[in-house]
């Protein structure tokens, strides 16, 4: 159906006038072309647009970067398995020579004690090995006298520590047949006997153990004197041995050689005084409650904190509950408590207090390092090897410190002052000698290891967490 034209449209044709469309000053804007309506969606992407787009780029296939990832993870695998065979062959090792390897600790162990004594000695003109001998017999004297005080003590308490142990055990018994458990005298007995039984038909185990257990105290005093007799000769001679170890590896390596000796021997030292400092306050305070509570064998029982003390935790542990058990046969159950209460006491004043002092100039182990060294020690080498756990894991992470500091170009072998030590002479009569390092030019390699290194220690000022 066609519209029909208005009125003033046919006016204005018939008038002569210029029609609406065509008049500039009325004409409306022409409108887009609009896309036909067709019921389909266009077609964007086949619009051109304004801007050219980037290609993207190609993305890596998964296979290389599996098969690198793989290899990654086995030349990985292969390294640690590496690392654990050297361990496990340094292990093996170490087992086979304990019999000369325990001597040789020992001895190194008692020579951080007696070296401030004998170079006392050397100072007041005593002869090198007068100032050694007269040390050590000193160190033998003292322990001697010690253990001949301690060793009647124990006799003398022996008759009154058996019948304590009767009443413990009747206590016990007593305890057993009241509420709650309400046992019955055919139980206990019954129980008595099993226990009897067990130890019967176990009796050639236990004399197994036994003659064991002498053995190894017979092996033990032979590498006591053995140890003693190197510590002898380590004082004696200590201060001439580095320069010759020096002189055997050449003027490069000398002066790593020295550094870490140095290094090992502080840490040594640091172990000792640390733990019998430690001792002491532990026995002192735990005697001192012992005393109070007029608990048997207090002097014995110090001794024993005191020399626990130098395998850590373990060690107090060990001799508080032998302080424990010792009050509760003699002095009962409420003694007990209380002896209880004040070795714990000690205990955190221990680790809250005196720790913190000396952990800064200590060890630097973790508390769980702690343990595991002493744990794989005992398991290992029985109690020296629970002594000796903690001193050798301290020796390895000075060994891993310094090598770290070597590759990350610090120098640990120089000074603060700007020296290292360096060996001169020939084997007959080398010496060591303090030498300065010279400076490198600016501007020259080895300058800017030196300023990534000094970037590297203000970087690491932050606290680190203990190795």
């Amino acid at each position: 159906m066609r519209p029909r034209p208005s009125g003033r449209s046919s006016a204005s044709a018939g008038s002569g006038a210029v029609p609406a469309s065509d008049d500039p000053s009325t004409s409306l804007p022409e409108e887009p072309d609009r896309p036909e309506k067709t019921g389909r969606t266009p077609d964007f992407a086949a619009m051109p647009t304004a801007a050219v787009t980037a290609t993207p780029a190609p993305v890596p296939e998964r296979g290389p970067r599996l098969r690198k990832g793989v290899r990654a993870g086995a030349t990985a695998s292969a390294q640690l398995l590496l690392i654990a065979a050297a361990l496990v062959l340094i292990g093996w090792v170490l087992g086979q020579l304990w019999v000369i390897v325990l001597p040789v600790v020992l001895g190194m162990l008692f020579a951080t004690v007696l070296w401030p004594p004998t170079k006392l000695l050397r100072r007041l003109r005593f002869p090198p090995a007068l100032a050694a001998l007269t040390v050590v017999v000193g160190f033998v004297a003292v322990i001697a006298g010690v253990m001949l005080w301690i060793i009647p003590q124990f006799v003398d308490q022996a008759p009154a520590l058996a019948d304590g142990v009767v009443a413990a055990l009747q206590d016990l018994q007593n305890w057993a047949t009241g509420p709650p458990l309400n046992l019955g005298q055919d139980q206990i007995g019954q129980a008595v006997n099993s226990v009897i039984d067990t130890v019967q038909n176990n009796a050639q185990t236990i004399a197994g153990y036994a003659l064991s257990g002498a053995t190894a105290i017979g092996s033990f005093l032979v590498n006591l004197v053995l140890a003693l007799v190197l510590a002898f000769f380590f004082v004696k001679d200590g201060p001439r041995f580095l320069p010759w170890l020096a002189a055997q590896t050449g003027k490069r390596v000398a002066p790593h050689v020295t550094a870490l000796s140095y290094k090992m021997w502080k840490m040594l030292s640091e172990f000792i005084r640390q733990q019998a400092l430690v001792g002491f306050v532990d026995a002192f305070f735990i005697g001192l409650g012992l005393w109070i509570l007029d608990v048997p064998l207090v002097f014995p029982l110090s001794i024993i904190t005191f020399l626990a003390a130098f395998i850590p935790i373990i060690g107090a542990v060990t001799a508080g509950a032998l302080a424990v058990l010792i009050a509760l046969v003699f002095n009962g159950f409420t003694t007990a408590l209380i002896v209880l209460g004040v070795v714990l006491l000690v205990q955190q004043l221990e680790s809250n207090i005196l720790q913190p002092i000396i952990q800064g100039r200590g060890l630097n182990l973790h508390n769980a390092v702690v343990i595991l060294a002493v744990t794989a020690g005992g398991s290992l080498f029985g109690i020296v090897g629970a002594f000796l756990g903690v001193p050798v894991a301290a020796l390895i992470a000075v060994v891993y410190r310094y090598v770290r500091d070597e590759l990350d170009d610090r120098h640990p072998e120089i000074d603060d002052d700007g020296t290292r030590v360096q060996v001169t002479g020939d084997e007959a009569g080398a010496t060591l000698v303090r030498e300065r390092v010279p400076t490198p030019a600016p501007g020259s390699e080895a300058q800017d290891g030196a300023e990534r290194a000094d970037d590297t220690e203000r970087t690491d000022d932050a606290p680190r967490p203990q190795s």
